[in-house]
């Protein structure tokens, strides 16, 4: 309790020197910039008081609200204040003090129709407005942003305004569904998509100031509270009333159709012209795969323009928003705040912006978790690394090589009245997940009936994977569909000592998981129903890793069927889920084959001995 108390008053005591500097160092003003439109969007732009020299303007675009509105400062990383940039903030589109019409993730249409009003154009009118109306500018602007704010970053590339220098889209929104925040191959993230549109999704008629009121529901217990909602279909029934639009087209929209392909932002970064900072955590919850797969398009698309990747051990924000040094139990040394604001983003930002020197950025700065050690490559994925496959096999066993007996199968029963939990901890329904489920041990399940382990021999030497990771399942099912969930996760020695009240002994750390709706095995587009009891591959593509797992450790693959409330329930009857009633959710015993004939495994990238 003292720990807690100590640290709201250093937090305190940091944002008052904060608000103290930011007043005696920076003028503020407020202003409606006219879009092409005519729609006008609210501005605070705020300027150093020395205007002895010019400044580069650093914008953030958000709809996460400008304030405080009037005479009022905002809190602004201190780090950033000391560079002397106009820092500028804007609420995008029909979100609070901006005029129009606000819509999610709003498709990118103006590089094919030149009349088009999008993201882009409104980014492009801003920019245009800022260096011909304030003061002292140097004429160069860099735009960052995280999460959303990423978003409205990375579409500032589509048909960049000339003095747009530099973009660093950090965590940013790229595909609600296959892979971001909402769906991840299909399956819908109800915690987070839940408790999010509740709040941000409610739609008022005129502009506002303050967030809308939080829709009224009362549970500790986010497991029970979206088990005891039943089907979907019920989250409106019961709580949301049809007030939340957005929430609405979701549960229209159950198949990667037109609605969602047209948000997705990654067929849109060709012809890319400012230098781009790409910005993730390992242990991102909400948009890892929105930096990685942002990267990678505006990589693909334009060979040899100035295009970086960092990716950290951190959660959704958390090179900015913590220390980075931990999540969890898992500790991964100190000062990845320091490195990455003092090594990688001031210089980046500096060169561009103010014609420091360039600085010595690798393509790929890239944190490797399990010797907490960074790594720099000349690409993401590195290119000199081993295709190799983990191969499950009987007795629960995992294999670096492929086995020769005959095919046999590991069973189970799947409730979806009984669903796997995601994490071990009792959780507020109103709070969008439990961040540290990503390193969690998971002796909390191994022991379910309903969890499938394989795990490898002692580790004779350390093994570092790097790179996405491809399950490869032969399944079957009494059911018409079903989920896959895959983990892969790092076994600790069983003679590792408890340290600070932790059982590291045997500690099954949580590496990367992912979840796969089986209706979907062929294309998103179409989902198709399985066969009762016959045998069908199932393969997908979990987001990367880069990490070692030290000689003495094991390797572990968990397979489920269920990763609850993380995760909607699916009711393994083929069925648009969305509109499913209570009877469509049946048990269903779900088989995993492996052997010479079904080979199932999980295909991964070793690094050993090739770092660059």
């Amino acid at each position: 309790m003292r720990n807690t108390i100590f640290l709201l008053l250093l937090l305190i005591a940091c944002n008052a020197k904060t608000q103290t500097f930011i007043e005696k160092n920076y003028d503020k003003k407020e202003y409606k910039i006219e879009m092409r439109d005519g729609v006008r969007l609210f501005t605070s732009v705020y300027s150093p008081k020395d205007t002895s020299r010019s400044y580069p303007v650093l914008l953030s675009r958000t709809p996460y609200s400008s304030k405080p509105y009037g005479e009022e400062y905002r809190d602004i990383y201190e780090y950033l204040l000391k560079e002397k940039f106009i820092i500028v903030y804007q609420d995008v589109r029909g979100k609070f003090m901006s005029e129009g019409e606000y819509e999610n993730m709003r498709p990118i249409k103006s590089n094919i129709d030149p009349d088009a009003v999008d993201e882009a154009t409104d980014t492009y009118d801003t920019i245009d407005w800022l260096i011909n109306n304030i003061p002292n500018n140097n004429g160069k602007v860099g735009i960052f942003g995280i999460s959303y704010p990423g978003f409205y970053a990375a579409v500032s590339l589509v048909n960049a305004h000339p003095a747009l220098k530099c973009v660093s889209p950090q965590a940013p929104i790229s595909d609600w569904f296959v892979g971001d925040d909402m769906h991840h191959h299909g399956a819908l993230s109800l915690l987070l998509t839940f408790n999010f549109f509740s709040v941000f999704g409610q739609d008022p008629d005129t502009l506002f100031t303050e967030w809308p009121s939080r829709m009224e529901y009362i549970s500790q217990d986010a497991y029970n509270f979206f088990l005891e909602m039943g089907p979907i279909k019920n989250a409106n029934e019961k709580y949301l009333q049809g007030r939340i639009p957005f929430w609405n087209e979701v549960m229209k929209n159950d198949t990667y159709n037109t609605f969602w392909k047209e948000k997705n932002t990654l067929p849109h970064f060709a012809d890319v012209t400012p230098a781009v900072l790409t910005v993730g955590g390992w242990y991102d919850g909400e948009n890892l795969y929105g930096a990685l797969n942002t990267y990678s398009s505006v990589e693909d698309k334009n060979p040899g323009i100035d295009n970086n990747l960092v990716m950290g051990p951190w959660i959704h924000g958390g090179w900015v928003r913590t220390t980075g040094e931990s999540l969890g139990d898992i500790n991964f040394g100190d000062g990845t705040f320091d490195y990455y604001t003092e090594e990688i983003e001031l210089p980046f930002f500096r060169h561009h912006l103010k014609d420091d020197p360039k600085p010595d950025l690798a393509e790929a700065t890239i944190f490797e978790t399990g010797s907490n050690t960074w790594q720099k490559y000349d690409s993401w994925p590195p290119k000199k690394v081993k295709e190799t496959r983990l191969y499950l096999s009987t007795k629960e066993s995992l294999h670096f090589n492929k086995q020769s007996e005959s095919s046999g199968f590991s069973e189970f029963v799947s409730d979806p009245a009984n669903p796997v939990p995601y994490t071990s901890k009792i959780q507020d329904a109103k709070k969008f997940y439990h961040k540290p489920y990503m390193t969690e041990d998971q002796r909390f399940v191994s022991s379910r009936p309903d969890v499938l382990t394989f795990e490898s021999d002692i580790l004779e030497e350390a093994v570092t994977i790097s790179g996405p990771l491809f399950p490869e399942l032969y399944v079957s099912t009494t059911g018409t569909d079903a989920d896959w969930v895959v983990k892969i996760i790092d076994v600790h020695p069983d003679t590792a000592a408890e340290k600070d009240g932790i059982e590291w002994g045997g500690y099954e750390e949580l590496i990367r998981g992912d979840i796969f709706r089986g209706k979907f095995r062929n294309r998103y587009e179409k989902p198709e129903p399985f066969v009762p009891g016959e045998v069908t591959k199932v393969s997908f593509k979990m987001q990367d890793i880069n990490h070692t797992f030290k000689a003495g450790h094991k390797i572990m693959i968990q397979i489920q069927s269920s990763w609850f409330p993380l995760f909607d329930r699916n009711p393994q009857t083929f069925t648009n889920i969305n509109e499913a009633d209570e009877s469509d959710f049946i048990k269903a015993t779900h088989k995993v084959y492996y052997g010479k004939q079904y080979p199932s495994a999980v295909k991964v990238y070793v690094n050993n001995g090739n770092k660059e």
